[in-house]
């Protein structure tokens, strides 16, 4: 059954009243449902319980007003609903890693913990397009040969990438007799992730997995992916919908799973379910390094 529209207006209602003291079952009753049958129907199509989307709003909506605003701390605290500055403090803290005066004075809009309103395209997403609880895998190291080069969000030197590298494969002389194709994020153990926003850079590998590193192709580089536990989700359909996946995964699953995170690279994996990136029934799977 689809329940979008409900959901939606539910949404709206959330969003509209953030600075009030609003109840689940007023949100339930705006969505037309019994507050069982809603509660159920949010988490497994969201992914977190209502009362944690109406805290993660209302502190995303704070660190909003920290950066964007000349509010005092305990006055956005008020707003949104805490008992007191010492109470909002430590429930941004945890979400934010950083106390809400050193996030005013970075002046970062940061994207880990972030929690963007949910639209109804993206309640699509999330009951189509993501599998909003990940399977735990744990690998071996794998071998790769691809291309790297510097990027960010924003710019998204990306698909680019792809494209250069994709015309070269066949000089790869010692890759699988099965492709698999593999997008890495290389992580920065010393980069601080509550500063990680639209426009800092990373180093992104595409490429390959091989058997060796024999005869490497000129301006290609070898890169071993570290094994170990990750949280896998699958991405389902076109391409253009991939920064809804990770909104969720970044803004959601990170903060409310109770896992943490390992310092690995994450990564995209590209097998024979990936038809292309304009295609509605292409599969990719996301590596999300988990101790």
């Amino acid at each position: 059954m689809n329940y979008i529209e409900q959901l939606e207006k539910a949404i709206l209602y959330i969003e509209e009243r953030l600075s009030e003291d609003i109840k689940v079952e007023e949100v339930a009753g705006a969505a037309g449902y019994s507050y069982y049958h809603f509660h159920r129907i949010f988490e497994a199509v969201v992914g977190e319980t209502v009362g944690n989307y109406l805290r993660t709003r209302r502190l995303t909506r704070a660190a909003n007003d920290l950066i964007y605003t000349g509010k005092r701390i305990l006055d956005i605290a008020v707003e949104y609903r805490f008992e007191s500055q010492e109470a909002f403090n430590r429930a941004f803290k945890k979400r934010f890693k950083v106390t809400p005066g050193t996030y005013r004075k970075n002046r970062i809009d940061v994207i880990v913990g972030g929690k963007k309103e949910l639209s109804g395209p993206t309640l699509k997403h999330l009951q189509t397009g993501i599998t909003i609880e990940p399977v735990v895998r744990k690998i071996e190291e794998v071998k790769i040969i691809g291309l790297r080069d510097m990027t960010t969000i924003r710019t998204n030197k990306i698909p680019e990438m792809w494209g250069r590298f994709n015309i070269r494969m066949e000089e790869i002389k010692n890759r699988k007799n099965r492709i698999r194709g593999y997008g890495i994020c290389e992580v920065d153990k010393d980069y601080d992730v509550s500063k990680f926003n639209e426009d800092t850079e990373f180093t992104e590998i595409v490429g390959i997995e091989v058997d060796a590193f024999e005869e490497i192709p000129q301006g290609m580089v070898s890169k071993t992916l570290a094994g170990g536990r990750y949280a896998v989700f699958t991405h389902k359909g076109r391409m253009d919908t991939l920064r809804m996946t990770y909104d969720y995964i970044w803004g959601t699953w990170i903060p409310y799973s109770g896992y943490t995170l390992d310092m690995r690279d994450d990564f995209e994996f590209y097998d024979e379910r990936f038809l292309g990136p304009d295609n509605d029934l292409s599969e990719m799977d996301i590596y999300i390094p988990i101790k």
